[in-house]
């Protein structure tokens, strides 16, 4: 752990303080907290999302190029089904 020092405007050390007292911990923690939950909690929530993205299509016994996908997907029934109506 490192030590770092910040300047706090009364406002917001009063604030703090209040909620280091109801909380039973200490300022420093209080803002650890914050910190952590500002910086490091979005990023494990993306690596954590990407990780359950990796292999989806594993099980995938063929492998289609996305030119491909794209044309299958035109060559569909929908053109047919907007010209009857």
């Amino acid at each position: 752990m490192k030590r770092t020092q910040l300047y706090l405007d009364d406002d917001l050390w009063n604030v703090l303080h209040a909620h280091a007292r109801t909380e039973k911990t200490s300022i420093s923690d209080l803002v650890r907290q914050a910190a952590r939950a500002r910086y490091i909690g979005k990023f494990d929530e993306r690596r954590d999302a990407m990780q359950a993205f990796v292999g989806i299509r594993k099980d995938r016994s063929e492998l289609v190029s996305a030119v491909d996908q794209v044309r299958s997907l035109r060559r569909g029934k929908r053109l047919g089904r907007l010209k009857k109506k």
